[in-house]
């Protein structure tokens, strides 16, 4: 018999290539076609490796989806960053490696990360995902999201609706 250990845990030293091979992966696979190709590109470059070691030892709440030991997804969250909405919290990245998805790893991250908002006194939090990517506004209307909030996002020269969903 055959046996993985599937954990979620806070991010260590050692999973920054993990994270990033995530964040490549789940970025390459949520938005091409929503986010212009050399914007996609130059945004993936940015959060290698380097990038989320840096994160880590700055000791940003990262927390990790770990399958046996490789990393299969990660959320990023803290404090609110919009002073103008009214919720404490905000859970700014949830990604899942393409093969890991649908298999409710994200709602058990989602889940990590909204107890230890609500552990750091974050009671309410948003969570914002560009309008034309139904399957994260799916996801977070499912979870009990509310959409509060439209605003638009440049990339390059063309700008995307996004939407934040807020959470009680």
């Amino acid at each position: 018999m055959i046996e993985a250990v599937i954990t979620i845990r806070n991010a260590r030293e050692g999973d920054a290539e993990g994270i990033a091979d995530v964040h490549d992966a789940a970025w390459r696979d949520a938005y091409r076609g929503l986010i212009p190709g050399r914007e996609l590109e130059r945004m993936i470059a940015r959060r290698g490796p380097c990038w989320w070691h840096s994160a880590i030892l700055r000791g940003s709440r990262l927390l990790v989806l770990d399958f046996d030991e490789t990393i299969g997804g990660y959320a990023s969250y803290g404090r609110n960053r919009v002073a103008s909405l009214h919720y404490g919290g905000e859970i700014f990245e949830l990604y899942i490696k393409p093969e890991f998805q649908g298999l409710g790893f994200g709602t058990r991250l989602f889940e990590m990360a909204r107890k230890d908002l609500a552990e750091h006194g974050y009671c309410s939090f948003l969570v914002w995902a560009l309008a034309d990517n139904e399957r994260a506004t799916q996801f977070y209307v499912k979870l009990g999201g509310r959409n509060v909030r439209q605003a638009t996002e440049r990339f390059g020269s063309e700008t995307r609706a996004r939407v934040a969903f807020a959470f009680d």
